[in-house]
């Protein structure tokens, strides 16, 4: 998953982000609202971690504009302010979940699971389409009850596609999710055509009924019988 930090504490954005990064999320970090709003802009996320207080701006607000955009970020709020009043503006408003600060990271990692699991459809474990299936919590993709044995940015490309099937994905929107906001610093895109290579490869050889074809000029998208 693909996560946007929202904390203007530098210690607990740095223990957070330091956290999530270990269990093999991309970790992007905002500390202010005017740079949260930005990248928000420039940028899409699978989850956001949004703190109310922020110096420059209410997260409350954000989380307003993002629900007015149709976005399909799931959104956590994560603050030291616990008032129930709060707490249900907060989700009234299209949070996803709230965790009052202090929290253990362990619970933060369960509840970005648990919104993971039901922004991507009713409460399922795995994504399936043809015969093979993604499971994001545990980093296995399964061919025809086979385990594809596939290389971390590997796995994270095609569940990013399972998840968009039939949609062509621009290569330079897939390097930005896959590997981070910094990429547009990056030379070419030499990297993105190696990875792909390597993960339409291995489900040829494994026999998989998807396709992962390349739409020249454009991208690629994922192609289902």
């Amino acid at each position: 998953m693909k996560i946007l930090i929202i904390e203007d504490e530098p210690s607990l954005q740095e223990l957070m982000a330091r956290s999530l990064a270990k269990e093999q999320h991309v970790v992007e970090t905002a500390s202010n609202y005017a740079e949260a709003e930005s990248r928000l802009a420039d940028y899409s996320y699978d989850c956001v971690l949004l703190d109310i207080m922020l110096p420059d701006g209410n997260g409350l607000r954000l989380l307003g504009e993002l629900k007015a955009q149709d976005r399909r970020e799931a959104v956590i709020i994560i603050s030291a302010r616990d008032s129930l009043e709060d707490k249900i503006r907060g989700l009234e408003d299209g949070a996803d979940d709230y965790l009052p600060k202090p929290f253990h990271l362990a619970e933060l990692s369960a509840r970005i699971r648990s919104v993971a699991r039901r922004t991507r459809g009713g409460g399922r474990r795995g994504i399936t389409l043809g015969n093979v299936t993604v499971e994001p919590e545990s980093f296995r993709a399964v061919v025809d009850g086979r385990e594809l044995q596939l290389l971390k940015k590997e796995f994270d490309i095609l569940a990013y596609f399972m998840q968009r099937p039939g949609h062509v994905i621009d290569k330079a929107v897939l390097a930005e999710a896959v590997w981070g906001d910094h990429i547009d610093q990056a030379d070419n895109f030499n990297f993105v055509y190696s990875q792909m290579k390597n993960l339409r490869r291995k489900l040829e050889e494994a026999g998989a009924t998807i396709e992962l074809k390349a739409v020249y000029g454009f991208g690629y998208k994922l192609v289902c019988p």
